[in-house]
């Protein structure tokens, strides 16, 4: 096992999840006055990164983290956990983390030295408890697979991958109970490869849609945010409102909650600030009451807004988040 299929196979990450004392062996993790659980500016500080990229983590692996113990406390449960760990009253809502689900998070950080460090911690102490493979199992060179199979198209690769090599491989998994585990491993293996092939294909197809969408007027850039509204089940329509470079769109998610969405077209490095953050918050909640609220930019926004965002209850679709939507993954408000 290595740093790579650590950070792509879900499986073993399982594997080592009960060894949170990994992340003591690095640096001291602080944790609310309960004693068990952290917030995610703390677990941001931890990582020394922003909490965007906590937050980008959570959005990419929500059902993952869950399973770990992350959760976001609303309602009476909030109300006790703000009196126990002395939280603001006005909190309307917080994301916290178990140790569990923050070595959870160091397991999936890519570019945060912090968490390489525990990561390779934990590979340090998985080495030195893994029994040696005996002398006639098989290994694959998974850097020469790869490159082997990015030179055929990807259709051809997965169903090698998929129609010859994996059932193979769950033959030897329930034949061969002594080397069950290697075998597992090299399956998330090879699963990996197959996933890498449908990644490129994706980023370039996020890539073709960000030169679409940077290429669009207002109302065109409204339109299709209106359209992938109602790709996912939603009922949007425009306020009618032309001025300025951005537009509001109303209507109803497809389980019936009020949804208002505010479109800025922009040069793409020019980031949305604060200020026209709180003007939608308050447009979004006191004039359309709404229980659904997103903010779609082609470009960034600043940590100010991605804050006042956050505070709110705003989804803010950022440039990446929007390639992601404009080619096809639906975003967790509209669930």
């Amino acid at each position: 096992m290595n740093e790579e299929v650590l950070l792509e196979s879900r499986t073993l990450r399982e594997s080592v999840a009960e060894h949170t004392g990994a992340l003591d062996k690095v640096k001291a993790l602080a944790v609310l006055p309960d004693g068990m659980h952290v917030t995610t500016r703390m677990v941001a500080d931890y990582f020394e990164v922003g909490e965007t990229v906590i937050r980008a983590v959570v959005h990419d692996h929500r059902d993952e983290l869950e399973a770990n113990g992350y959760r976001v406390l609303t309602g009476p449960e909030l109300s006790c956990f703000k009196q126990l760990c002395g939280l603001p009253p006005r909190t309307r809502s917080v994301a916290v983390f178990s140790r569990r689900t923050v070595l959870n998070v160091a397991m999936l950080l890519r570019d945060s030295i912090v968490a390489r460090q525990v990561r390779a911690y934990l590979l340090d102490a998985e080495r030195n408890t893994r029994p040696h493979p005996v002398d006639n199992l098989f290994h694959i060179d998974l850097d020469a697979l790869d490159e082997r199979i990015t030179r055929i198209s990807t259709q051809t690769a997965g169903r090698l991958i998929g129609q010859t090599i994996v059932p193979v491989l769950n033959h030897l998994i329930h034949a061969s109970g002594e080397q069950r585990r290697e075998l597992t491993a090299i399956r998330e293996d090879l699963e990996r490869v197959k996933r890498t092939l449908q990644g490129r294909e994706l980023t370039g197809a996020a890539a073709a849609a960000a030169a679409a969408v940077d290429a669009m007027g207002r109302r065109e850039f409204e339109d299709h945010v209106a359209g992938l509204c109602r790709r996912d089940g939603c009922t949007v329509a425009n306020t009618g409102s032309d001025s300025g470079p951005s537009a509001a769109l109303v209507g109803r998610t497809a389980d019936g909650r009020r949804l208002v969405v505010r479109c800025e077209h922009s040069a793409t490095h020019r980031a949305v600030e604060s200020g026209t953050m709180w003007e939608f918050a308050g447009m979004a909640k006191l004039e359309h009451e709404a229980e659904g609220a997103l903010f779609v930019t082609n470009s960034t926004f600043t940590t100010a807004a991605l804050g006042l965002a956050a505070r709110h209850g705003i989804t803010a679709v950022h440039r990446a988040l929007l390639e992601a939507w404009s080619t096809g993954t639906a975003l967790q408000v509209l669930r």
